[in-house]
């Protein structure tokens, strides 16, 4: 889950769709929180942005997450941990004429785990400045370790090709559509994670279970195609539509959609309201949560996100614009709250803890489990200075 919070801090990055527009100079000061499904993610986060001759725009961003896990994975199958995360960003935007180039590079380190992204990016305004196309690059390097086992070591290298092009449509409409493929080669899956097999009977009629390391492939060619949409009504409010599909050479088909209201209030307030829903139609084509006996498949998983599952999503955000005179020496300054509700539904991973005599006194035989759920709650709370 923490990738989630990283895509949150990812919105505070800004985007590109009106490439012909440096970001503005800005800090942020991020405290962010996750609680769900036995973990619980926390920790700061400080981003700077800063312009010269209206030509650049320089940024850097750290970010920490300090992570405490008994999730069910772990409960299940190993003892509860803690460790943190750290994260550094660098970057910088170039704009000459209706063009930007972007440059940036991002490290992350962890006990057991090392990564490192770098991209490049160049977006075009034409037709008036109504029209915007964008291309996108990156290569990530990961190293991959496990605690307790100084021999293991393995990489996992990613590239990730991005395609944009946004339009207005009317003074009121903005419509974008997103292209996104991604490679990713060598070691993928999570080394302390296990999948079940079933030592009597079968999968279907199983008296008793042990559990053996996931195998994945090493290879994964994954797609996605993104529409987005502004409305701005007339009383200063907008409305946001996102609608994506994804698909993976794993076997993995998913959908989500998202709709999103931001409503003013006065010259202070800001707050927003969104609804969004993720299907993940089809799981991976080597995932099980049971499996008829050891080693009976070249490759298998049992991590819930390649199960087939549905993620809910209701979101609420408050900003307030504070005003100029408080802190004088920043051109504007504004307080932000946001709180996510997240409920997960998961169709064909279950809750192997109603079969394990440590959490139940009454068991049930492996196979026979009810399905998992877990809900979460993702707090981020932040202040931004423009100056």
């Amino acid at each position: 889950m923490a990738g989630v919070l990283v895509l949150v801090l990812h919105s505070l990055l800004g985007s590109n769709a009106q490439a012909a527009v440096l970001p503005e100079d800005r800090i942020d000061i991020l405290y962010h929180g996750y609680d769900g499904g036995g973990a619980e993610i926390v920790g700061p986060s400080v981003l700077v942005r800063k312009q010269f001759a209206d030509t650049v725009s320089v940024y850097g961003n750290y970010y920490v997450d300090m992570v405490t896990s008994a999730s069910i994975d772990v409960e299940t199958t190993a003892s509860a941990y803690t460790e943190e995360r750290t994260q550094t960003s660098v970057g910088i935007d170039y704009l000459t004429g209706k063009t930007t180039m972007s440059l940036g590079a991002t490290t992350s380190k962890e006990n057991d785990y090392d990564a490192t992204t770098y991209g490049f990016g160049i977006s075009q305004d034409f037709f008036g400045d109504l029209s915007t196309i964008g291309l996108s690059v990156s290569f990530g390097d990961d190293i991959v370790r496990r605690n307790g086992d100084e021999e293991f070591e393995d990489e996992a290298k990613r590239t990730r090709y991005g395609l944009s092009f946004s339009q207005v449509i009317t003074t009121d409409m903005i419509a974008g559509l997103n292209i996104e493929t991604v490679i990713d080669e060598g070691f993928l899956n999570n080394p302390y994670r296990s999948v079940r097999y079933c030592t009597q009977g079968d999968a279907s009629n199983c008296a008793s279970a042990a559990n053996e390391s996931e195998l994945y492939p090493r290879t994964r060619n994954s797609d996605a195609i993104a529409l987005r949409a502004k409305y701005f009504l007339p009383y200063r409010a907008a409305l946001k539509f996102e609608a994506r599909g994804y698909q993976d050479s794993w076997g993995i088909e998913a959908h989500n959609w998202e709709l999103k209201y931001v409503h003013p209030i006065g010259d202070q307030w800001l707050v927003e309201a969104k609804y969004r829903q993720y299907n993940q139609t089809k799981g991976a084509d080597f995932y099980a949560d049971l499996f008829n006996f050891k080693e009976a498949t070249n490759f298998r998983a049992r991590d819930k996100e390649l199960s087939q599952y549905t993620n809910t999503n209701i979101g609420l955000g408050v900003t307030y614009d504070l005003r100029t005179g408080f802190l004088s020496w920043f051109d504007r300054t504004t307080l932000n709250f946001y709180w996510d509700y997240m409920q997960l539904d998961y169709d064909n991973f279950l809750d192997a803890r109603q079969s394990d005599n440590r959490f139940t006194d009454t068991p049930v035989a492996p196979g026979q489990e009810d399905p998992y759920a877990l809900d979460a709650h993702v707090l981020r709370v932040f202040v931004s200075f423009w100056y």
